[in-house]
């Protein structure tokens, strides 16, 4: 039995609620409705007390075979007959047949009707089959519909704008088209698209229309800045970043497509659409992620090439996405000089038909020789700076020994209990996030608020204890930084943590995931009552969840019982060799204040698996912004520990205690300002 239940139920789906996009985010004030709205966004995954089940492929088949479903088994979905759909609306304008319109994701079993728009879980699934549950926590199967207050500001913003052919002043219409480099875009393309621009906050306006046309759901605003002879984009989105789920150019895509280019930005698919005439499809989130829930809208594709831009970082982003949609469909533009980003291979007049010829296959059985790794090879000689991976702002010394943050490594930290290694791990991984590496926390020591509460705290560099009227603008920042939190505590099987780490890898891909810490994890392993033996097969779960999903991994470890005079070694993290053995990088934060008093801690890199670099350098805790930031004047401490060959030197009397860590913005658009006279200041 087939129910549908209508009744006015919240909906059980993890996406994130918009906060205020008025003002800070760039558009002009003046297009906000009423006061800043604050939303609550239910990022976390699920806790132990209500177990998500992971469901498989096969399971799901099994299941549909029990209760007599018929289905066709796709590339990442497999697709049944819609209970959603009433019996006039079977076929669509065409007349073909659309009641195999319920697409069921192979690996998180959420399913999406493409006519009604209704979509939900596993378990709303089986309980609408099945016809159980009282409809007060199961079957609501219900699409969320977009907020009222959003309706009206995209309606709003959409009716100012206006094509940017149409402008009254030809000047203003070049600028634009030079800023945003659409010089050889035609005005056809623009009106194709539906491309609009807004005069008050020079930016562009690309629509987000609901699949069937059935109106105006969202809209996605760049502007343009100079910032010397380079042209910085900054995006905005309504609604927010989380739950903007457009495909831009779908409505151009017809059912008889079988190939389609999928890009990173809306501008790269203006290009291509009018150099190659193939359909082409921008993400909504460019590199950053790629979410499950617009899966079915590529079922259709027996072909899909990926061309995500001219950098490393794409070219990673375009394998993660392929693990995705299907390797065996899918195809890869490797970057390169002559295989620039398709906007700019449009404006230096290369062919990009023939740049989408020389794409590579995602997927082959084994690497047989060397010319299958040549172009990796190449790709990494030539990007030094972007293999070496993401480079940390807020702490200049560490990239010079470990070169970046990488995917894929494993990552061992160690320091004395006490000394500081949650709050010190919290902003190490804090600012990844804040140059968009998506993090998930697994805290299994304090609580989530805690941590939320340490890693806001950092954000701001100083306290907001006493400035609670800042907390609003402080907590809206933050709460667009893709970083998420286990809900975890406790002891936990490492069964059950792996599962919900690949669940968010696939989910949100999840590049950085944080375990703070090991111990907590070993109490529910019924392998042996020998805890070392039960600890290294923990550490090879991690290892090989690292590797198998390209996700850098950071696993806290306490170490072994020390003298206080005596510093931490590799050999003191506690358990057998396999940890230091396995990790690609180990950390140590050596604290001496038993011995020395107050301010003596240091990071040693001991072990560096990417160059072999290896090295000590001095923290200052700043307690009023709780970081560990070091300040510009301790260079020349830096230096002598460097010629030292890794000895500590003694800490000059001149360097002021406290002060505060000068932390870049020109990494990350979420980067706060350290230069606010009110919270920049260490609170007394």
């Amino acid at each position: 039995m087939w129910v549908l239940l209508r009744s006015g139920h919240p909906l059980r789906i993890l996406l994130p609620l918009r906060g205020p996009w008025m003002g800070w985010r760039g558009l002009p004030r003046s297009l906000a409705v009423g006061p800043p709205r604050r939303r609550y966004r239910k990022e976390a995954l699920a806790a132990l007390e209500v177990p998500v089940l992971p469901v498989t492929a096969t399971e799901i088949r099994q299941y549909l075979r029990a209760h007599g479903i018929p289905f066709q088994d796709g590339h990442s979905c497999v697709r049944a007959p819609s209970p959603f759909v009433g019996a006039s609306k079977l076929k669509d304008e065409t007349g073909a047949a659309t009641s195999f319109s319920l697409f069921i994701d192979k690996t998180t079993g959420r399913f999406l009707c493409m006519t009604s728009l209704a979509e939900g879980s596993w378990e709303d699934f089986q309980a609408s089959v099945e016809g159980r549950g009282d409809g007060a926590r199961e079957g609501v199967l219900l699409s969320e519909a977009p907020e009222a207050e959003d309706s009206e500001e995209v309606q709003r913003i959409w009716d100012r704008a206006v094509p940017l052919w149409e402008l009254p002043e030809p000047e203003e219409a070049q600028l634009a088209r030079v800023m945003f480099g659409l010089t050889k875009v035609t005005d056809d393309t623009l009106k194709r698209f539906s491309v609009r621009y807004l005069r008050p906050a020079h930016s562009l306006v690309f629509p987000w229309f609901s699949p069937g046309g059935l109106g105006l759901r969202g809209l996605k605003l760049l502007g343009a800045e100079g910032q010397g002879d380079r042209v910085h984009y900054m995006e905005t989105t309504i609604p927010q970043p989380g739950a903007f789920r457009n495909l831009f150019g779908l409505p151009l895509i017809s059912r008889r497509d079988v190939e389609v280019v999928l890009t990173s930005r809306e501008l790269d698919s203006l290009a291509l659409s009018q150099s190659t005439g193939l359909p082409t499809l921008a993400l909504p989130r460019g590199t950053a992620c790629l979410p499950p829930v617009l899966l079915p809208y590529l079922e259709q594709f027996r072909r899909i090439v990926l061309w995500l831009g001219d950098d490393l970082r794409s070219w990673e982003a375009a394998k993660l996405f392929a693990r995705k949609l299907n390797p065996k469909r899918c195809s890869l533009v490797r970057p390169g000089d002559q295989q620039p980003s398709p906007l700019e291979a449009l404006n230096q007049g290369l062919n990009l038909s023939r740049i989408l010829r020389t794409a590579l296959p995602a997927w082959h059985k084994s690497i047989v020789s060397f010319r299958q790794l040549r172009e990796e090879v190449l790709g990494e000689l030539s990007n030094v700076e972007q293999a070496a991976g993401v480079r940390w702002s807020r702490f200049p010394d560490l990239n010079r020994l470990l070169k970046g943050h990488r995917k894929g490594e494993l990552t061992v930290f160690t320091g004395p209990t006490g000394s500081g290694k949650t709050t010190f791990i919290s902003e190490y991984a804090l600012d990844l996030c804040t140059q968009g590496v998506n993090t998930l926390w697994g805290s299994f020591e304090i609580s989530n608020v805690r941590l939320a509460r340490v890693m806001l705290t950092q954000f701001a560099v100083g306290r907001l204890e006493e400035q609670l009227d800042k907390y609003d603008e402080w907590a809206d920042r933050f709460e667009d930084l893709p970083l998420y939190f286990m809900t975890f505590h406790g002891q936990q099987s490492i069964r059950t943590v792996i599962d919900t780490m690949q669940h968010a890898v696939y989910v949100y891909d999840i590049c950085h995931v944080v375990i703070d810490n090991l111990q907590f994890m070993m109490g529910h392993e019924q392998l042996s009552t020998d805890r070392i033996a039960a600890q290294d097969y923990i550490i090879g779960a991690f290892r090989k969840f690292a590797t198998d999903s390209s996700c850098h991994v950071t696993l806290v470890i306490h170490p072994r019982k020390e003298d206080d005079d005596k510093e931490l070694q590799t050999a003191s993290i506690f358990g057998s060799a396999k940890a230091s053995q396995e990790a690609d990088n180990v950390l140590i934060l050596q604290d001496r204040r038993l011995v020395t008093g107050p301010g003596k801690r240091y990071l040693q890199v001991s072990k560096n698996r990417f160059d072999g670099d290896v090295g000590v350098f001095p923290l200052e805790f700043n307690k009023s912004s709780l970081t560990f930031s070091i300040p510009p004047k301790s260079k020349a401490r830096l230096k002598k520990i460097k010629d030292d060959n890794g000895l500590v030197a003694k800490k000059p009397s001149s360097g002021k205690k406290g002060a505060v860590p000068q932390i870049s913005e020109t990494h990350s658009d979420h980067a706060p300002n350290p230069n606010k006279p009110d919270l920049s200041k260490p609170s007394r």
